[in-house]
């Protein structure tokens, strides 16, 4: 296990307050902001002044005070040089990889990711001349086969959505390195359990309505890199954040800074609670994937790869062979049991679940789904913290008791 404390590190930067002295920043509602001077404004047009450059801010779709401060300290969180705020955690995916792939280039992609981001891979970006080739995230070498004289990016997401499989980052960093290329990963299952780019990680980018925020009530990304690449997203011409305008509400913001300081908390919960339970069904015999299981054949890189104290993650799956075995036992553990929630999204403080092939993994094809290694009936939980535990492990094993998945 690493050393790094990302929530250390999120403790010791700079703290910011309201601007009367409050304890939490205020909330910087403007959509435009005046200069004091006329001969200011072309300045900030042509890159000569900006937050950094005489605090100067121009419109919020550009810089906004209070999203500025959700990027530091998440770039604290990182230890990368800077972030930049979005809308959703699919922007984020788009804008990074748009603005490092132009008409004509490659990436080469783990298959094992979520849904969304496939299909943009897959069938979007095509339209724009750029195409992708997936491989199997735990095979490096296949990365390496898979790069042409047209790759820019190896893309990959920390623990795959929804199959659990782990990517070595130190392994595909050093092959980027090799090649010249830019290798971005998708962190959002394990935010402060694993650090990517300590890893190597040249971008990282997260869906934070997952657990960043961790209250299921609004949708927010970012991406976390070096300063220059973020100037180049929020370039007045080319920057990709900047032109297609993905914009982060500074409330969003603000609401996103109040729940990291118990981001750390959260995670070991997710994660106590995530690894009795699937000790518990593997006691029993059934088919349970977890990264914190010594059965789990990648154990050993996710224990290389996790941050000392923060545990294996809230993530584990079920598989119940049929669709409809893995219906049955929705049903069951959501309205008979209410152990759980029927939905998609994960990282709230209750748990959600659901068949991943007919849901968040529904835009990729049956064959493809086969190839990952997505059974039909696979059930994937974001195990919450709420109920007591012990009260928890009795729900399941009940409900899987009566829906034939162990014998009475």
């Amino acid at each position: 296990m690493n050393n790094f404390n990302p929530e250390q590190s999120l403790c010791e930067t700079r703290r910011e307050f309201g601007e009367h002295g409050g304890v939490t920043p205020s909330i910087s509602r403007s959509s435009t902001f005046t200069v004091m001077d006329p001969e200011t404004m072309p300045e900030i047009f042509g890159g000569i002044r900006g937050p950094e450059q005489g605090g100067c801010f121009l419109y919020s779709r550009h810089f906004n005070p209070t999203v500025d401060i959700l990027a530091r300290y998440l770039s604290a969180m990182e230890d990368t040089e800077y972030a930049v705020c979005t809308a959703s955690g699919m922007s984020a995916i788009s804008c990074a990889l748009l603005q490092l792939c132009r008409n004509g280039d490659h990436i080469v992609s783990s298959d094992t990711i979520y849904g969304g981001t496939h299909a943009l891979l897959n069938d979007l970006l095509p339209q724009l001349g750029i195409s992708t080739t997936f491989v199997d995230p735990t095979d490096t070498a296949a990365f390496e086969k898979a790069i042409t004289k047209n790759t820019k990016v190896l893309y990959t997401e920390t623990v795959g959505n929804p199959t659990l499989k782990i990517a070595d980052i130190p392994a595909l960093s050093k092959l980027a390195k090799a090649k010249n290329l830019s290798l971005v990963v998708d962190n959002t299952f394990t935010p402060m359990m694993i650090s990517p780019s300590r890893l190597g990680a040249d971008v990282v980018v997260y869906s934070m309505t997952k657990y960043i925020n961790g209250a299921s009530d609004l949708v927010a990304g970012a991406i976390c890199t070096t300063k220059a690449m973020v100037h180049q997203l929020m370039d007045l011409h080319t920057g990709r954040v900047m032109l297609l305008g993905p914009t982060m509400d500074p409330r969003m913001a603000y609401d996103i800074i109040q729940r990291l300081p118990h981001l750390a908390l959260r995670m070991r919960e997710h994660s106590r609670r995530g690894l009795a339970i699937s000790r518990r069904l593997e006691e029993l015999g059934i088919p349970v994937t977890y990264p914190g299981l010594e059965s789990f054949a990648q154990h050993s890189l996710a224990t290389d790869l996790i941050n000392k104290g923060y545990g294996y993650g809230g993530m584990f799956t079920i598989d119940c062979g049929t669709r409809d075995r893995a219906d049955d036992l929705l049903d069951e553990l959501q309205n008979k049991e209410d152990f759980g929630y029927i939905a998609v999204s994960l990282g709230y403080f209750d748990t959600l679940m659901s068949c991943s092939g007919a849901s968040t993994s529904s835009e990729i094809s049956q064959e493809d789904q086969q190839k990952m290694g997505l059974s039909p009936g696979l059930v994937r939980f974001s195990i919450g913290y709420t109920g007591s535990l012990e009260k928890r492990i009795e729900q399941m094993e009940r409900a899987i008791r009566t829906v034939g998945l162990l014998k009475k």
